[in-house]
């Protein structure tokens, strides 16, 4: 018998180790409509393997899940994406997909407890998909920014057309994005922690 594994060290790999200098953590949560990219965005910009919990696609979903434009689209999330970036040396986010199908949605509650912020991802060939995205943050307080995920021949609409599209106010942050890119990406969580930043030195001054 080969007891060579059993003499491996057992652990978490050393890139998932959280930084020894890191003294504040961040929970951040990523929701949009079905198929707008929240996997392939926390999977892009994590720096640890991310946590997916994506499922095929079955007969179960026909009927119910809205799949018009997503023919293609194979498997889908049924609980949970989870990653987790360093921001800077003292600052981690960890970043929670959320499901995009409404039959999903009870699980947002538990998701969104203790989150401070959260990025709407948004794909502008089914944007009417967003709104009750939109107005369930809304209920619940959460700050929000808005970033648009740039897929092959969607629609190009102006920033300003989209926040009048989804009656946005103007202090909320739209961004473009490619949910595939890291860069791009980070750039949406820095977005939307500049946004926090704001919103807290408001609260401060007020």
């Amino acid at each position: 018998m080969d007891f060579r594994s059993s003499e491996t060290a057992v652990g978490p790999r050393s890139e998932d180790v959280l930084p020894e200098t890191a003294t504040a953590a961040v929970k951040v949560v990523i929701v949009g409509g079905f198929g707008a990219g929240k996997t392939t965005l926390v999977g892009s910009v994590s720096e640890i393997r991310p946590l997916t919990t994506e499922e095929t696609m079955t007969q179960a979903g026909v009927g119910v899940d809205d799949t018009q434009g997503l023919e293609r689209k194979t498997s889908t999330t049924v609980a949970m994406d989870f990653g987790r970036i360093s921001i800077n040396d003292r600052l981690v986010l960890y970043i929670f997909g959320t499901p995009g199908q409404e039959r999903f949605w009870f699980l947002w509650r538990g998701l969104f407890e203790g989150a401070l912020g959260a990025v709407v991802l948004v794909d502008t060939r089914r944007l009417e998909v967003s709104f009750d995205v939109i107005g369930r943050l809304e209920e619940r307080g959460v700050p929000f920014v808005v970033a648009v995920n740039s897929f092959p021949n969607a629609p190009d609409h102006p920033v300003e057309d989209l926040r009048t599209a989804l009656d946005l106010p103007a202090a909320v942050p739209i961004v473009i994005c490619d949910a595939r890119e890291r860069s791009s990406s980070r750039d949406v969580l820095m977005t939307l922690m500049r946004y926090l930043q704001s919103l807290a030195v408001a609260r401060e001054a007020s």
